[in-house]
């Protein structure tokens, strides 16, 4: 950040004793204004910070609902496995006693009817394991469609957005996909001069070709953010230091 030091404190003394005061009291009022301004832009950074986090919070709340299901079906899965193979086993020995002579299936009546008791509870378990299972896997089934229908928004919205912005890449814009969202990134170069919060004549046409992607998607949210270098920047009465131009590089 080049700064020059300009030898104007005379100057400046001279020419407030000529200013009026109305003119003081516009200045003023023009300067309470811009305040009262910075304070509600930082207000609304805020509020986009709480609604980014919200939504983070959103996803990954999705993301681990959609693992806890697929988790329990997946042990519903064995359990049924099992119950089958039980009941497989249970049915062999059935047919087996039925087999023997009618001297032995007096002898066997009861173990019949024990038998026939288990293969009735393992068949009941059975339908329930089967209803819960088809529960699941159509719960599963929702949360799947549900994260890639945001996903290929995703990647219809990069998409857009890197054909819009063609001309740009490479040039101090890049575009990247990552965690559910799509990160557009412009640096100083592109947009800013030095110390500057003034759009440059590249950067209005970036940004009028990424606003118009984003009107033909009303349906997600947009953060803006605005950064500046490490440079401490000297206070000349319009800004106080590089937080503040941050704050008016993301508004502008």
């Amino acid at each position: 950040m080049i700064k020059k030091i300009v030898p104007v404190a005379a100057i400046l003394l001279l020419a407030a004793s000529c200013v009026s005061s109305k003119v003081y009291k516009d200045l003023e009022d023009k300067y309470t204004n811009l305040q009262e301004e910075r304070d509600s832009l930082a207000m609304a950074r805020q509020d986009l910070e709480t609604e980014n986090n919200k939504l983070n919070n959103e996803f990954a709340n999705l993301q681990k609902t959609y693992d806890d299901a697929l988790a329990e079906r997946n042990k519903l899965q064995q359990e049924k496995t099992a119950v089958e193979a039980n009941l497989a086993n249970l049915k062999d020995s059935y047919d087996a006693l039925e087999k023997n002579s009618s001297a032995n299936l007096a002898a066997n009546a009861k173990k019949n009817r024990e038998l026939l008791e288990k293969l009735e509870k393992e068949s009941a378990r059975l339908q329930e394991l089967a209803a819960t299972l088809d529960e699941r896997s159509k719960r599963i089934n929702e949360l799947e469609a549900i994260i890639a229908a945001k996903d290929e928004a995703m990647k219809k919205l990069k998409a857009s957005l890197s054909n819009a912005l063609l001309d740009f890449e490479g040039k101090g814009l890049t575009i990247e996909q990552r965690d559910g969202k799509v990160y557009v990134s412009m640096e100083n170069k592109l947009l800013f001069s030095s110390g500057s919060w003034s759009v440059g004549k590249e950067g209005k046409k970036a940004v009028e070709q990424l606003g118009l992607v984003l009107a033909e998607n009303k349906d997600i949210s947009v953060l803006i953010e605005g950064h500046t270098d490490d440079v401490p920047y000297s206070t000349n009465g319009l800004i106080s230091g590089n937080w503040d131009l941050s704050v008016k590089r993301a508004t502008a």
